[in-house]
């Protein structure tokens, strides 16, 4: 069984949205401040993740209940 918590509904949209209109958002991952352009949300081994690009162009995937919005 997975220990992933499922993010708030509002949020999740919101990274969908910003995948599909290429929005960079600042987020807080692991309680450090990032900017991160989300590329891609989607579902896998029981938990959701983003594919991600930071601006220095590090590709990264990331669970969504370990982001901070």
């Amino acid at each position: 069984m997975s220990d992933y918590r499922p993010i708030a509904c509002t949020d999740h949209e919101r990274l969908e949205f910003a995948a599909l209109t290429k929005q960079w958002l600042d987020v807080r991952v692991g309680g450090e401040a990032q900017r991160l352009l989300p590329l891609d949300v989607y579902t896998r081994d029981g938990a959701e993740w983003l594919e991600a690009q930071t601006e220095s162009g590090e590709q990264l995937t990331l669970r969504l209940d370990s982001l901070r919005f």
